[in-house]
């Protein structure tokens, strides 16, 4: 298991604001978390040397780009054996309409979500990617009407619960 890293309230506060833009400017995070922009500087590079900062990503809107049917897909693979598992999660990986890939625990294996152009798109990929293989024994589809992206990961504090978005925080 990967170790925590101690954060303290300034770290915390960068990468709040990161996450919600990752292109704001040193000089911009140092200014609104009161730190001098080469201290701000010093910690961005100490969160990422450290593995809290993983990378930056760029995130596109699939129905822009002809994949407007988004899907999740449950995959029971048989026999559940690591020989198996590694050839299916690289093609499974490699297929331009997967977006994320899980393993996971319970009755299904995996949770693939896919973007894909139509509901005939769809089939197509269940049907030539998923059940043509032979390990896999069964695929369950759910297709996505809408998501929506949560608050900032931050590290967990005992006792503090965040009020969601638009609550109000009772007084103490």
């Amino acid at each position: 298991m990967t170790e925590s890293v101690a954060l303290d309230t300034v770290d915390l506060h960068i990468l709040r604001l990161l996450q919600n833009d990752a292109r704001t400017t040193y000089r911009e995070l140092a200014a609104e978390v009161g730190v001098a922009p080469s201290t701000c500087l010093d910690r961005v590079a100490r969160l990422r040397r450290t593995g809290v900062i993983l990378g930056h990503q760029l995130r596109l809107d699939p129905a822009r780009l002809g994949r407007g049917l988004e899907a999740l897909l449950s995959v029971q693979v048989r026999p559940h054996r690591r020989e198996l598992i590694g050839p299916f999660v690289e093609r499974i990986r490699s297929l331009p309409e997967s977006r994320a890939l899980f393993h996971l625990t319970g009755p299904d294996d995996y949770l693939v979500h896919v973007a894909v152009a139509d509901t005939a798109d769809l089939q197509r990929l269940v049907l030539d990617e998923f059940t043509s293989r032979r390990e896999v024994a069964r695929v369950e589809t759910r297709l996505i009407f809408q998501q929506w992206e949560c608050g900032p990961l931050l590290p967990p504090v005992p006792g503090v619960t965040v009020p969601a978005p638009g609550q109000v925080r009772p007084a103490d």
